[in-house]
This record gives C-alpha cells, structure tokens and sequence, in this order.
C-alpha cells in the first residue's frame, strides 16, 4: 500500500511517493473494521493488485469501497468479493465526454445503491472539470449543481478529489468545497490537501455540513506526522458528530 502525490499520476513514469506501507492492506482493513471505520478506498493504482486488494476486502467485507480499473465487465466481480460500494470515474468517458451508456450499463451489474461516481476535478479556466485516466485528461463534465443533480439520479455517492492539492498536505481547495457545500444532494466525500484538525472544520464549515472527508499522506497511520488515526477514530465516533 502507498500514498501518493495523485498529480504526479503519469502514465510511463512512477509517482511522487509519500509512504510505503510495511504492512499489508489486508492489515490495514482489518484495522478499520476493529475502530468501526466503514467507507475505506481501495484504490487499484496499477496492474497486479487484485490479490492486494481483495485480501483488504477479506479483512472487512462490506465495509470498503473499490475503484481503479472498474467498468461494467468487473464491477459485480468487486461486489461479489466484499466491496460495499465500486467506484468508477474513466470508464464512465469516452474521448473526454461523459456516456450516459456506459453509467447505464454499471447500474445494470451492480445497482444505483452500490455505485460512487468519482468527480475528481482540477480547476480549469475557472471551471472545475473532471479529470479521467488516471488525473491526466480533463473531461468535458463540470463539477456545479447542475451536474451533480443530475448523477445524483444514478449513484449511491460522489467522490471528488481536488487533484490540484491532493497528497501535497498543504490543505484544502477552499473554492472547490464552497462549491460543494452549496450544491452537493446526495452524501458526498471530499479529499485532498487535508492535514489538521483545523482543515477538518474548515471542510465541515465551508462545505455546510455537507461532506465527508478523507484524509491519506498527512496521517500518522500512513507515515504522515501532522495528524494522529486516534484523534480520527475519536472524531468519527463521536455522538452527533455530522459527517466524516
């Protein structure tokens, strides 16, 4: 398992790497299970990680959601393994436009209730656009209200990585989770940049309550300094805690 800088993402070329765990994935999951931390990413960066993956769903079946390399061939597959949820971004594309087809045929194999569209996006001539294959080609589809409305419709989630800060822990895109916290409709996880508590309530205030958020390279757990897993644990259960 590692932790990356996601826009170092270059298709021939190895990504700037924050951590690289000693322990398996299986361990890791297995680890959330015990805390009670359901809604895990299993994010499948390359070939040959099946095996790796597939051990961390083992470990908390029902309780991770898969991505990476998931379309409509392989999406049961994932489900059938122990995933809760599969997410999907590339496959939903064809030469940068959104297809309604092919979201289509994922609900067919796996239901709308198991389905997170990923949204990651970077901010683009003042438009924060989806990024698809790997973060390297940016879609035609806009991350505003409009948009996230009408996917609503179709998914259980939204996953949206701000790539511009991802990995970097520097913080949050303020601009990007304004945006969400106005429009999101359904539960909707943030990501990227976080590496305080301080981060954590600016998500929870900018994004109006709205979002849940992730956080990777900043945590102790995955080699960061800046954050401690127990803290996190803490917070997440908490009573009337609002989103996580």
């Amino acid at each position: 398992m590692v932790q990356i800088v996601g826009a170092t993402l270059r298709d021939g070329e190895k990504p700037v790497t924050n951590f690289v765990a000693g322990r398996s994935a299986g361990a890791f999951a297995a680890e959330f299970a015990r805390d009670g931390l359901p809604g895990g990413h299993v994010i499948l960066l390359g070939p040959d990680n099946e095996t790796a993956a597939k051990d961390a769903l083992a470990h908390f079946p029902g309780g991770l959601h898969v991505g990476g390399g998931v379309e409509a061939s392989n999406a049961r597959g994932w489900i059938d393994a122990g995933a809760s949820h599969v997410i999907a971004t590339s496959f939903l594309f064809e030469q940068g436009r959104f297809s309604r087809a092919r979201l289509d045929q994922l609900c067919a194999s796996v239901g709308r209730e198991r389905l997170v569209i990923d949204l990651s996006c970077r901010a683009l001539d003042g438009r924060y656009r989806v990024m698809s294959q790997r973060w390297q080609t940016a879609t035609e589809l806009e991350v505003n209200e409009p948009t996230l409305r009408a996917l609503a419709e179709c998914c259980a989630e939204f996953l949206i990585h701000a790539v511009a800060v991802e990995g970097l822990k520097q913080g949050p895109d303020p601009e990007l989770l304004r945006r969400l916290g106005d429009s999101v409709p359904i539960p909707t996880t943030y990501a990227g940049g976080i590496r305080s508590l301080d981060d954590i309530e600016s998500v929870r205030r900018l994004g109006q309550g709205r979002l849940d958020f992730t956080v990777g390279s900043a945590l102790d757990l995955f080699g960061g300094t800046q954050l401690r897993y127990r803290d996190l644990v803490a917070l997440s259960n908490a009573p009337a805690s609002g989103p996580r």
